[in-house]
């Protein structure tokens, strides 16, 4: 599905999917950190996450969860919706290096307010699910 593409809520379908992919960076972890104030030594200090039982920094849990919002963008289109609620579950650590790839499929229309209930999840270049979830949009009436 293209980002730029147009679609109205009628045009939506159960199954209908978008897909959005990333490699998590260094600059993208202090960032992240930056914008989020989290400073988590797991995220930022090598030496400390050496010592935890992943052995080496990881990436923030919320820095993955945040393709889902490119992701449920890229399903709405134009003219956009809203964002009206997100559940996550964090299942494996991300590394720097990692490529992640944000999935968003509709398993439910709600037309009474034009949402639509979506199972969301992200998984690594070795396609293992580091996160699973539901989001609900809404599409503009537009």
């Amino acid at each position: 599905m293209p980002a730029g593409g147009t679609k109205t809520y009628a045009q939506f379908a159960v199954g209908d999917s978008a897909a959005f992919s990333k490699t998590i960076t260094e600059a993208d972890i202090l960032l992240f950190a930056a914008v989020s104030g989290d400073m988590y030594g797991l995220h930022l200090d090598e030496e400390y996450a050496k010592t935890t039982r992943f052995g080496r920094r990881v990436a923030h849990g919320m820095l993955s969860a945040s393709l889902l919002s490119t992701v449920n963008a890229l399903l709405l289109q134009r003219p956009g919706g809203l964002y009206v609620s997100q559940s996550v579950r964090f299942l494996r650590p991300v590394f720097i290096g990692d490529t992640l790839t944000a999935h968003c499929e509709i398993v439910e229309l709600l037309p009474a307010k034009c949402r639509m209930r979506c199972v969301t999840t992200v998984v690594n270049q070795r396609g293992k699910k580091v996160i699973d979830g539901e989001s609900i949009v809404q599409k503009d009436p537009h």
